[in-house]
């Protein structure tokens, strides 16, 4: 009699929103998938997005080894909330539509719009931080 392998674990998935999806949320879920790998599903989306990634947003990110000049800001969808284990909210206010089992966080943090690079690093910094601190609490072992 063999021994059943048990199935295997989804990874976990975070949706990052924020009202235009062109800067912090892009960030952070940018983060997410290049520090968590295969081990996690990353997200972003606006409730009212902007045409395109924050041009500033693009360059500090590049200065991190990730490039978002591909990107674009995506709406947010009641899918979207649904399919994720955990959503971080980012000044969206209440556009966020709530759902009883998943686990909501609300990240304050400063809006790079219309701010030039030498702002938006330190945001950019404190993002990276936490999102560390998410894979961490998440068991996901972040990559170097």
């Amino acid at each position: 009699m063999t021994t059943p392998v048990p199935a295997p674990v989804p990874a976990p998935s975070v949706l990052f929103v924020c009202v235009h999806n062109a800067g912090r949320s892009q960030m952070a879920a940018a983060f997410l998938a290049h520090l968590g790998g295969d081990g996690v599903t990353a997200r972003s989306a606006g409730s009212a997005p902007a045409g395109t990634v924050h041009p500033a947003v693009v360059e500090a990110m590049r200065e991190s080894d990730i490039d978002l000049s591909a990107e674009t800001p995506k709406i947010l969808t009641t899918e979207a909330v649904q399919a994720s284990d955990v959503v971080i909210t980012m000044g969206c206010g209440d556009a966020c539509p709530v759902f009883p089992g998943k686990r909501y966080l609300d990240w304050k943090l400063a809006d790079p719009a219309g701010r030039g690079i030498e702002a938006i690093r330190p945001i950019r910094d404190e993002i990276e931080r936490r999102v560390r601190d998410l894979l961490a609490e998440l068991g996901v072992e972040a990559r170097a």
